[in-house]
């Protein structure tokens, strides 16, 4: 099974699980007469979107590169992880505006325990479903599944707060203010996980380069190549994950130009099979200067 089959596969069953979930919750919700708990319902049909918007995505950003896209359509996965994580910071706001608002509701109706037995059951499924994405994320190097993992993660926190507004109203019927007061602090989480998210996909748009340790790392083993007397203007640029090097290594200036290309492919080699994270290198090759 290909690298986007994979991602295609694990979403499909975050899309399936999350559409049982969300009419589960409306269920309970309704017949356990709790607000929270359909609410929390509504945040989980957001999961349906983003894992929507990653099986439409992988089949457009594992194309090989063509003449119109010569570096390949990776930027896609890009794109989609930043309307993941816009998508999973409307769901935080929309969360702390609904939570902030509900600080001044009185007269809620006395929940169920169906509601309190929904809430739990959403924590667990969806811990597991962010465990299982996000090592799957980390294996394949998608950020795109890495993200859709923190969607599923922040669907769990959210129902935590529901959990103890529910089991807090059906003890203590006075205590419902919990539910405001919890949603808020989730909120908050979920803003950070969506800012972890969208940052770095931002970066990448704007070219931003690798950090100055993986740029030594590349100018070392440039260097340790024989024939190489020094390494020079190192560029580096993100397509998702994968890192784009540029640079220009400095040879004897009597040697052929053959010779001189020999080198260069073998700093291409060596540089790609010690940095699996770099996926393509374009090497300039100089004479020393003063060489005639």
């Amino acid at each position: 099974m290909s690298t986007e089959q994979t991602i295609r596969a694990v979403t499909w069953i975050g899309l399936i699980a999350n559409l049982l979930l969300a009419i589960l919750k409306f269920a309970a919700g309704y017949w356990g007469k709790s607000q929270a708990v359909i609410a929390d319902a509504v945040h989980s049909l957001t999961d349906l979107v983003t894992d929507i918007a990653v099986i439409v995505g992988s089949h457009f950003w594992a194309r090989p590169p063509d003449h119109d896209h010569p570096y390949g359509h990776r930027r896609l996965e890009t794109l989609i992880t930043i309307f993941i994580g816009a998508v999973l910071a409307a769901a935080g706001l929309s969360i702390g505006w609904e939570a902030l608002t509900g600080l001044k509701q009185d007269g809620v109706a006395r929940p169920g325990w169906i509601a309190a037995a929904a809430a739990l059951l959403s924590i667990i499924c969806k811990e597991i479903l962010y465990r299982w994405t996000s090592s799957t994320g980390q294996k394949l190097k998608s950020p795109a599944l890495a993200a859709n993992a923190w969607h599923h993660r922040s669907d769990a926190i959210s129902s935590i707060p529901v959990l103890v507004a529910v089991g807090g109203s059906i003890l203590f019927p006075a205590w419902s203010f919990l539910d405001g007061l919890g949603a808020v602090i989730v909120s908050l989480f979920i803003l950070q996980a969506a800012m972890r998210i969208v940052w770095p996909g931002l970066l990448e748009l704007v070219d931003s380069g690798a950090p100055e340790a993986i740029r030594e790392s590349i100018a070392r083993i440039a260097a340790e190549q024989d024939g190489v007397l020094q390494v020079h203007d190192i560029r580096t640029r993100y397509f998702s994950a994968s890192i784009q090097v540029d640079l220009h290594i400095v040879v004897e200036g009597h040697i052929s130009v053959r010779e001189g290309h020999a080198i260069a492919k073998a700093v291409e080699h060596r540089i790609i099979q010690k940095m699996p994270d770099v996926i393509g290198v374009i090497i300039h090759v100089d004479p020393p200067e003063g060489a005639k």
